[in-house]
């Protein structure tokens, strides 16, 4: 794959990191770099990560012009604003991706912003990440071997879907496909809840008003199930209220398995804990050997 010009919008950990690894493979040419602020920009620039930035205070817009590839790799709360203002500039050529991790409503922003330029927008999903954002945060290497979860509309042009599969492999990611709606539904499950569960055990051991004396006693468990505590609060913001629905049916099932383990411990019920837990713990074990998941996710 070649790309004469790729413009980014969002050089955060995401973005340029798509950079970086499109740069190490000698798969893309120039790369614009827009964002809201300007001392990111320099800091992808001091990196190499892109050619030039503007701030979306900017006429970014123009930068369109010509370019083979758009990602998106913005908070999704601010994709209306984004769509908006890059539809009517979109080069005729052009493809759309992005990097979000809810899927239904940047399908629906699409459709209500994008108008004619919707079939060439391939919506995304890629698995990993990490507790650390910015360009500073950026790694070439972020991609590689993970998986990117695309979503194409019944719309999606298939040279889009083509060019956007040959995107993400360029980053070295394997390529799958899912609905938008089972996508939500799974991640809310699987990356979603447990992020908001270690962001919410931190919160509640700190707001004690003796929590730093908890946080001074806490060992290597707890400091590997709170690492992604210390993600980003708009991100993370954005992603609980973009996936409502499918989030408050996670958290009722999370819920229901919280209330039944307190019940066997009330009643002392060593043989039901027992079985949890070794249940659990098998399947992880499982999980852990297929080398799925290896490596740090904050997706």
């Amino acid at each position: 794959m070649r790309i004469a010009k790729l413009v980014v919008v969002g050089v955060g950990l995401m973005g340029a990191s798509c950079a970086l690894a499109l740069r190490s493979s000698a798969a893309v040419g120039e790369v614009v770099g827009v964002g809201r602020s300007r001392a990111n920009l320099d800091r992808a620039l001091a990196r190499g990560a892109i050619d030039r930035g503007l701030t979306l205070d900017e006429d970014w817009t123009r930068e369109l012009a010509g370019a083979d590839v758009v990602l998106v790799a913005v908070p999704v709360a601010q994709y209306r604003s984004v769509f908006t203002a890059l539809a009517p500039a979109l080069d005729g050529r052009s493809i759309v991706i992005d990097a979000g991790s809810t899927k239904q409503d940047v399908v629906r922003v699409a459709r209500e912003t994008l108008g004619p330029c919707l079939p060439r927008f391939v919506p995304g999903h890629p698995i990993t990440g990490s507790e650390r954002s910015g360009a500073d945060a950026a790694d070439a290497t972020l991609y590689v071997g993970r998986q990117v979860i695309l979503t194409p509309l019944p719309e999606t042009a298939p040279a889009a879907l083509a060019r956007a599969e040959e995107f993400w492999t360029a980053c070295g990611a394997r390529v799958s496909r899912l609905d938008a709606e089972r996508h939500d539904r799974i991640l809310a499950a699987v990356s979603h809840l447990p992020h908001l569960l270690a962001f919410l055990l931190v919160a509640e051991l700190v707001s004690r008003s003796d929590g730093a004396e908890y946080l001074g006693n806490a060992g290597g468990g707890f400091r590997d199930f709170t690492r992604i505590a210390a993600s980003s609060p708009e991100m993370w913001r954005d992603i609980a209220l973009a996936n409502r629905d499918a989030l408050l049916v996670e958290i009722g099932a999370y819920r229901n398995a919280l209330d039944a383990l307190a019940m066997s411990i009330e009643h002392r019920d060593a043989k039901a804990v027992e079985a949890m837990i070794a249940k659990a713990a098998d399947a992880r074990r499982r999980w852990g050997a297929s080398g799925i998941g290896a490596v740090d996710d904050a997706s």
